[in-house]
């Protein structure tokens, strides 16, 4: 998309969670891609206006890219469709509707309240121990994997790839946030491993690398009875509910 035309923008209806604005249309036709980026969960798509076209999928929702004119069919839950001067056309698609668009100025987007409470990417360069350790000291009451879902502590941490990370640092999602940093809120050797299981579990994820658990997606999310992946260990993989959320993990080997 980056680079293209948007030539026309079919809105279905006039909301997803939210509503699209009676301007959403005519601020994002006849508008240039400049720039395509993520912070988190959100996409922020740049128009050579300087508006930013602010997005969210929610749950279920899902961009597919088809040939205007093509035999292929509209879908029930295709509620935002951008035409683009290709002759593509990138059509949003989302069951529940827990997904939203914003159309944005530059400075709307530097002071949305969501993404200014962002805490760093997991992925950056900047993302280290000393980083996640100095935000999970602040939790002092909180258990582990409900801090690792706080986005103000690592940004576009889910709850599968939480529960996935604290799996390889081997460390129980019930256990208090703030003992992975010293008094004065230096790294522990927990925070070091965990850190780094992190930057592992999410980038094999961007990489659709699942080589290491050979037809398993997953190391324990949604495997709840199964024997625990890692090796020497006796452990099955338990599922219990944290902030409504569920979490699986090994009692056993997670400390």
């Amino acid at each position: 998309m980056h680079g293209a035309l948007i030539t026309r923008v079919l809105a279905r209806r006039p909301d997803l969670r939210y509503p699209l604005g009676r301007d959403f249309v005519r601020r994002v036709e006849r508008q240039q891609v400049v720039a395509v980026r993520r912070r988190a969960k959100y996409l922020l798509i740049e128009l050579s206006s300087g508006d930013v076209l602010l997005i969210h999928l929610g749950m279920t929702g899902s961009f597919r890219v088809m040939r205007r004119g093509g035999e292929e069919q509209a879908l029930a839950h295709d509620h935002v469709v951008f035409e683009l001067s290709s002759g593509a056309a990138v059509v949003f698609n989302d069951p529940r509707r827990f997904g939203f668009m914003k159309v944005l100025s530059a400075e709307d987007v530097r002071r949305y309240p969501a993404l200014a409470r962002l805490g760093p990417e997991p992925l950056d360069e900047g993302f280290n121990a000393a980083v996640l350790a100095a935000a999970l000291r602040r939790r002092k009451t909180s258990s582990l994997k409900a801090a690792l879902l706080d986005q103000r502590v690592v940004s576009g941490l889910g709850n599968i790839y939480a529960s996935e990370a604290l799996h390889r640092a081997g460390l129980s999602p019930a256990r208090r946030a703030s003992t992975l940093a010293t008094p004065t809120g230096a790294p522990r050797p927990s925070a070091v491993a965990l850190a780094e299981a992190i930057r592992r579990v999410l980038g094999d994820a961007v990489a659709h690398d699942h080589r290491m658990y050979g037809e398993d997606r997953f190391r324990v999310y949604d495997r709840e009875g199964h024997r625990c992946p890692r090796r020497g260990c006796s452990g099955r993989i338990r599922r219990i509910v944290q902030a409504a959320r569920s979490t699986f993990y090994c009692p056993v080997c997670q400390r």
